[in-house]
C-alpha cells in the first residue's frame, strides 16, 4: 500500500502508452548502466506484455512488463495492478517467466475482481477538504516517473552498496551483543 495520498486519475485516458512505453525504455537503459557498475546483472525494458488499463469506474488499473534479465535464457514477466482508493494505492505485482503470461493474466484477472478497499476508504469517498492529494497521476503510476525523475533507483542502489558496510558493523555488534549476553567469551591466543 502507497499511503501517498489520492491519485487523480485524469491523465489515464490521454495518456499515450507508447510514447510512454519508449520514456520508460530510456530510463531503463540509464538505470541498467548504474546497475551495472555495481556489479549487479542487467536488467532492461524490453516492452510491454500487457499495455496499460485504466478502468475509470472500479479505479483499477493494470499492465504487465517483459524485462530482459543478464543473460537469462527466458525474460521476465511483472504484472502489475493498481487500486485507486482514498487515501492512496493498493499495489499488487506478480512475478513470473514469460511464458507464464496466459495463466498469471488470468489469475490477475481473478485478483482485479475481488481487490477493493473498504467503504469509507473508497475512491468515491475522497474528501477534498481534509484527504490530501498525491503529486503524481495514473501515467506515473505505470512509468514510475515519481521515482525515475528524481533518480531514486540509481540513488537506492548506492545507498545499498553503502548500506552492506552497515549491516555487516550491525551484525558483528549483534553477534558481540549476543555473547555477552549469553556469557561467552572470546577464546585467547596463545
Amino acid at each position: 500500500y502507497m499511503d501517498d495520498g489520492h491519485v487523480k486519475d485524469d491523465d489515464a485516458s490521454k495518456t499515450d502508452y507508447n510514447d510512454l512505453l519508449k520514456q520508460m525504455k530510456d530510463n531503463s537503459a540509464e538505470a541498467d548502466k548504474e546497475r551495472t557498475s555495481q556489479g549487479y546483472p542487467s536488467l532492461l525494458l524490453t516492452g510491454w506484455a500487457e499495455p496499460p488499463h485504466y478502468d475509470s469506474g472500479t479505479h483499477k488499473l493494470y499492465w504487465a512488463l517483459n524485462l530482459k534479465s543478464g543473460d537469462a535464457t527466458e525474460n521476465t514477466l511483472n504484472y502489475k495492478i493498481r487500486v485507486l482508493g482514498r487515501k492512496g494505492v493498493l499495489v499488487l505485482n506478480a512475478v513470473a517467466g514469460m511464458n507464464q503470461l496466459p495463466l498469471i493474466k488470468g489469475e490477475m484477472q481473478k485478483v482485479i475482481g475481488f481487490a477493493d478497499f473498504t467503504p469509507g476508504n473508497r475512491y468515491a469517498d475522497f474528501n477534498s477538504s481534509t484527504d490530501k492529494v498525491a503529486e503524481y497521476g495514473v501515467a506515473a503510476l505505470v512509468a514510475g516517473a515519481v521515482a525515475a525523475k528524481v533518480g531514486l533507483f540509481a540513488k537506492l542502489f548506492a545507498v545499498l552498496i553503502a548500506a552492506k558496510k552497515l549491516v555487516v558493523v550491525g551484525f558483528l555488534a549483534l553477534v558481540a551483543g549476543v555473547r555477552k549476553l549469553l556469557g561467552l567469551k572470546k577464546k585467547e591466543s596463545p
